[in-house]
């Protein structure tokens, strides 16, 4: 979510650098600039449907489930993918 959040802010700070009192939807609606965040959503659903659909046995579902080796750091362990596609579509 850290990663999100930087993005939407750059993406806003882009986006009042050419407005005049303008509203970022319009801007977006004019420009045809589709929102970051859906953007990197959309191609994460994306992702996971083509690792969820393989079955040749390569590493592709150790990276998705956020399988590690070595040391883990102090502190609340970092969020994997299938935690974010568990919180949004549940538990099946």
């Amino acid at each position: 979510m850290g990663l999100i959040r930087r993005l939407r802010v750059t993406q806003r700070a882009m986006e009042k650098a050419i407005r005049d009192q303008i509203r970022n939807e319009e801007i977006r609606r004019r420009t045809r600039v589709t929102d970051l965040a859906q953007r990197v959503a959309k191609l994460k659903w994306q992702w996971a449907g083509h690792i969820a659909r393989r079955t040749d046995g390569r590493g592709g579902l150790r990276c998705w489930n956020g399988d590690r080796t070595g040391k883990r750091s102090v502190g609340r362990p970092p969020t994997r993918w299938t935690d974010d596609i568990r919180r949004v579509a549940g538990s099946r």
